[in-house]
């Protein structure tokens, strides 16, 4: 619970003022009663009307009382636990953005989005009832009972043992309720899951014709969230009949025994009218608590799924940094002894023993097979993984010595998957660079070869981008992406087949810019075409987690055989004739 006190603290009045006037007005429901009764005992058999005034009087200045403090709690109570959910939804969500990809990937994404959302959501509804009811309904339940024994001990007492009944029940339903709420969560979280999945492939779902696969898949999973939220939810159901039920018994033995004290002259009608308004409020109290217990076991299930993830220690951290006051000043990269594996228990990593030193400047092409670990190679260099083994240097520095905002600051990626965000051109453009000028945009897009596509729409860099880009190509997208990244004028950029989607002669005049306007930035490009690595200064043949080879294009196409077998398979013979 401690990662709710910095809330309650910064929000005491709330969850001060709240519960006393929620208090105040459960002061006023058994003081009621009790007036009640005497109008009807004193007032209306003696037929005294100022009696009945004055007390009247009292009754609605009580009720005014009531309705203004009832107002209050509940503001203060809403507001409190309004804010409290904020805070801890604001932490949760920080803690999320420090997470590596690996910590991504074992929470998963659908997951991480349950928990910042539904699971917050019933902590912050259970907190809204407990400042609610936490003294409201004891108060309501202690005061009702007692009022019962001043107007008559005898009837008070069966009141009183139906107490411990509806305990041991609330008790029963929330040992059976606790570990469904937990299974509903996780079910929430595959729901989500399946939902994000299908929206953001969508387009891919309809040029293949699936939309009734996913359609039953959805069904599937939706009546499966079904099924364990009835059974979850079936348990505070109970509630109602059994407390229904505990009343209606209570009562009828109540006017049993007051019928018979009231032929003998032993009760007035009244007090057995204020008897059956605290036997109900005795009933509403209990019903009320136990609603909270309810509440309680689904925000336990709930807080378990948070605190996993706000005690979850990032892998990857800078906290430890030697050389946190390091400054970047060139694009030298080194590799040594660098072994990496996702799943640590695998006896095959996915890079093996890697060697190779990048110097400042130089155009890198990085080229193999599908698996054969380029992306996971070039993931290591900004700390979106760790290596298990070796260690990779920048500018001389171990990356694991230096900050991880120097370093990512100095180190641009442009990942396989482009993404962009709902907002202007410029906008997603400034993600690069918040203080950009507008030359500064365009001179990035120029050598992006972006602003010749940008400039023919109507809005030019304040055309709106739909979300992830829904309104653009897929080579427009790339291109956004790369003069995103050079707007950080980073001292190392990394495409990982990020002009996939381009045309050849798009591509050609992209690695031209870069060659002749960044020359002091160190480049790695990551392709499957061959023809976008050709002139590199010096070319990393990959295969099965190895570097196979290194040179330049003319040194492999003669010493290493897979980098012929991916040229041949490119170019037809004449071409490869006639460039030799």
């Amino acid at each position: 619970m401690n990662k709710y006190k910095k809330y309650i603290k910064k929000n005491w009045y709330c969850f001060l003022l709240g519960p006393v006037f929620m208090t105040l007005e459960a002061c006023g429901e058994f003081i009621m009663p009790f007036i009640n009764a005497n109008i009807i005992d004193i007032g209306a058999a003696n037929g005294d009307i100022p009696y009945i005034l004055k007390n009247g009087f009292y009754m609605l200045l009580i009720a005014i009382a009531m309705l203004i403090t009832g107002v209050l709690g509940a503001f203060f109570a809403i507001r409190g636990a309004s804010r409290m959910a904020a805070g801890v939804r604001q932490d949760t969500f920080d803690k999320v953005q420090t997470f590596s990809f690996s910590d991504i990937d074992r929470f998963s994404t659908g997951s991480l989005i349950t928990r910042v959302t539904n699971d917050i959501t019933q902590i912050q509804n259970f907190t809204q009832s407990l400042l609610r009811g936490c003294f409201r309904s004891p108060i309501m339940l202690v005061g009702a009972l007692i009022m019962s024994f001043v107007l008559n001990p005898d009837i008070a007492w069966v009141i009183l043992t139906v107490v411990p009944f509806l305990a041991i029940a609330t008790f029963l339903i929330i040992k059976i309720a606790s570990p469904r709420y937990t299974a509903m969560q996780k079910q929430l979280d595959t729901l989500n899951t399946g939902i994000g999945e299908a929206i953001t492939n969508e387009k891919v779902i309809k040029s293949f014709v699936r939309e009734e696969y996913e359609k039953d898949k959805f069904r599937i999973i939706n009546s499966k969230l079904m099924d364990k939220s009835i059974a979850a939810l079936k348990m505070m159901i109970l509630m109602q009949p059994i407390s229904a039920l505990a009343i209606n018994a209570t009562t009828l033995v109540v006017v049993w025994i007051a019928g018979k004290q009231i032929m003998v002259g032993g009760m007035e009608i009244g007090t057995l009218t204020a008897f059956i308004t605290y036997l109900s409020q005795v009933m509403t109290s209990l019903n009320f608590l136990a609603n909270i217990f309810l509440q309680g076991t689904r925000a336990a299930a709930s807080d378990r799924r948070i605190s996993e993830v706000l005690n979850t220690t990032s892998a990857i951290s800078d906290e430890k940094s030697a050389e946190k006051d390091h400054k970047i000043k060139s694009g030298d990269i080194e590799f040594c002894d660098v072994t990496f594996r996702y799943f640590k228990y695998n006896h095959t990593p996915v890079l093996d023993k890697i060697n190779v030193k990048i110097n400042s400047g130089e155009l890198v092409g990085i080229i193999g097979s599908t698996g054969s670990g380029k992306t996971t190679l070039v993931s290591l260099i900004p700390r979106l993984y760790d290596a298990d083994e070796g260690a990779v240097f920048v500018d001389g520095v171990n990356v694991r010595d230096l900050s991880l905002y120097e370093l990512r600051e100095n180190v641009s990626v442009v990942l396989q998957k482009n993404t962009l965000f709902s907002g202007t051109v410029a906008e997603n453009l400034r993600w690069g660079n918040e203080n950009a000028t507008d030359e500064e945009l365009v001179a990035a897009c120029q050598i992006a070869q972006a602003d010749g596509f940008i400039s023919s729409f109507p809005d030019g860099y304040d055309t709106e981008i739909g979300q992830g880009g829904g309104n653009l190509s897929g080579g427009q997208k790339q291109r956004l992406c790369i003069a995103r990244a050079l707007l950080k004028k980073p001292k190392i950029m990394i495409l990982d087949d990020s002009t996939s989607a381009v045309d050849t002669a798009t591509d050609a005049c992209i690695r031209r810019a870069f060659r002749e306007q960044l020359s002091d930035i160190t480049k790695l490009i990551i392709a499957q075409r061959i023809s976008s690595v050709m002139d590199a200064d010096k070319i990393i043949v990959m295969d099965k987690g190895a570097i196979i080879a290194i040179g330049t294009h003319n040194e492999l196409i003669r010493n290493c055989k897979t980098y012929q077998e991916i040229y041949y398979s490119q170019k037809d013979r004449e071409e490869v004739q006639s460039y030799e």
